[in-house]
């Protein structure tokens, strides 16, 4: 019998079986919405694993996943495969606000490793299983990501009309991801350093940085003094860095004009790079724009053509707003464009030392195809610190 349910903004319900911590009852709802657990823009993501990896990824704040893959927890969760980056104590661990799957996994997992929907109780995290995903994705497709709520009834059964006219009103009130900022609710509040052996070291401001890309840029000698997204540019530019990363991150990028005006402060002064959200912002700051998509990208069988080699990757995607192609000025050029829509995926300057993608080269999970973008970024960093001078702009405006 149905004991939880997954109630969209437009009235659709689906039901299914509570797991982790418990949905909170219709009548518990607290006006206005606190936002957190239970409620958020309801995604479907495509990826066959690595549910841990999403469950941790700072990128999912604010947002219900529902995984396509018929059937979750199969191998249980483990601390070493978290993706959240350096963040202060006290921050959660799970980052989104609800899992949705067809079928949960409830067998015995290996030993050191806790089942999924032991991790999301001790998160304080709900959870639904037995939902018809099929019909919810086919839905999302269509009509587009919406706002969605996990809450249980008070009989134990199906919702009564006055608990889901409560839902629906709790539902209303729920801010919408368009013109959100969740930056103040991930990353890190104080300057961190990670320290590896080489001679390169990034700047790294974090927007809610995965935990791989620092494992990433470790790995190729890259020493990481990672900011909050709070720094300003001379704070950056007093550590002397070889080059600057803005990271991922949940949230609306036209809302993040601060951001935006210290990668402009930076262009030109160090090389620039971005990764996700990190990649939106230097859209703006190069002066392009983003928008909304209808239902994001979601997953890791996203194929990406570079255009500067006619090449095809596949990548691991997360994002729900993408750069306007037509928005961006003289000067900017598309570096990668998703080979099924045609979306713009990664940016290069003609004559700044500018690189973005929006897909994580990182994966986690995900293919390996474009871990190379990170070669990429240390090697334009080598080639504007061999030259020891400021590489001027062509393009008025910048």
């Amino acid at each position: 019998m149905n004991d939880c349910f997954l109630v969209l903004e437009d009235g659709e319900c689906f039901g299914g079986i509570s797991f982790g911590c418990r949905a909170p009852k219709a009548g518990e709802l607290g006006f206005p919405p606190a936002g957190g657990a239970g409620a958020g823009e309801v995604v479907f993501n495509t990826a066959m694993g690595g549910y841990h990896e999403m469950l941790t990824d700072p990128s999912y704040a604010g947002q219900i996943v529902a995984l396509t893959c018929p059937h979750g927890g199969n191998y249980g969760c483990s601390d070493d495969w978290s993706e959240r980056g350096p963040d202060e104590p006290g921050l959660p661990e799970i980052k989104l606000s609800g899992l949705v799957v067809r079928s949960l996994y409830s067998g015995p997992v290996p030993k050191g490793r806790i089942p999924l929907s032991e991790f999301l109780r001790r998160n304080g995290v709900p959870g639904i299983e037995g939902v018809d995903t099929r019909a919810l994705t086919l839905r999302l497709r269509d009509r587009g990501s919406c706002t969605g709520l996990l809450v249980s009834s008070s009989s134990g059964s199906a919702l009564s009309a006055s608990e889901m006219d409560r839902a629906l009103a709790f539902l209303k009130a729920v801010p919408s991801m368009e013109g959100r900022n969740l930056l103040p609710s991930v990353g890190t509040r104080s300057l961190k350093c990670r320290d590896v052996p080489g001679n390169c070291r990034f700047a790294v401001v974090d927007c809610g940085i995965k935990g791989n890309i620092l494992r990433e840029l470790s790995l190729r000698g890259v020493s990481s003094t990672v900011f909050p997204w709070t720094a300003t540019a001379e704070d950056i530019l007093r550590s002397s860095p070889d080059g600057v990363l803005f990271s991922n991150g949940p949230g609306d990028p036209a809302v993040l004009s601060s951001l935006a005006e210290v990668i402009r402060e930076l262009l030109g002064r160090l090389p620039v790079f971005g990764i996700c959200l990190g990649h939106q912002l230097i859209a703006h700051a190069l002066g392009g724009t983003t928008q909304k998509m209808k239902f994001g990208h979601h997953g890791c069988n996203h194929p990406v053509r570079d255009e500067r080699t006619g090449q095809v990757q596949v990548t691991s995607q997360n994002h729900g707003f993408e750069v306007d192609g037509s928005s961006l000025p003289p000067g900017v050029n598309v570096w990668f464009r998703n080979a099924n829509d045609g979306t713009v995926e990664g940016l290069y300057h003609e004559c700044l030392p500018v690189l973005s993608c929006q897909f994580h080269p990182e994966g986690a999970p995900g293919p390996r195809d474009s871990l190379w973008v990170f070669d990429e970024f240390v090697k334009a960093a080598a080639v504007f610190s061999a030259e020891k001078e400021m590489i001027p702009c062509r393009h008025a405006g910048i």
